[in-house]
């Protein structure tokens, strides 16, 4: 090739091109637009995701959660009350966040004091047995 066929070229995209004539280059190509679904994801039954009508993924009804301790009228959470406490903690000794049980920001405050204390002296498990 000639050397002033030999130009360098700078595409859309940042690539640079060496040898190619300048007729010959090719157009940048944009992105592929995302789906809508990450690695792993699957459409609904419909087909595709987020498409209404005919066959189209079914949005379910949620119940709010209801804080166990407001409805109750439970005042007093007591470091001593195993059985309440369990109901709070995984099985492997976590203690559930309130957006999985529904519990309200003081009382989860409250909660969480409490299963420490319990678990200090030795009423709860730190961690599960293995």
């Amino acid at each position: 090739m000639a050397d002033e066929e030999k130009k360098e070229l700078t595409t859309a995209g940042g690539a640079t091109t060496v040898g190619v004539p300048e007729a010959a280059a090719a157009p940048a190509v944009p992105a592929a637009r995302p789906t809508g679904h990450g690695p792993g994801r699957r459409p609904g039954p419909g087909g595709r995701p987020g498409v209404r009508g005919e066959g189209g993924p079914r949005k379910f009804f949620r119940r709010k959660k209801v804080c166990k301790f407001c409805v109750e009228k439970i005042d007093a959470i007591n470091y001593k009350d195993v059985r309440l406490l369990q109901q709070f903690v995984a099985e492997r000794g976590k203690i559930v966040p309130r957006r999985l049980t529904g519990v309200c920001t003081p009382h989860q405050r409250r909660l969480t004091a409490a299963i420490k204390q319990a678990r200090n002296i030795a009423l709860l498990p730190f961690a599960a047995r293995y």
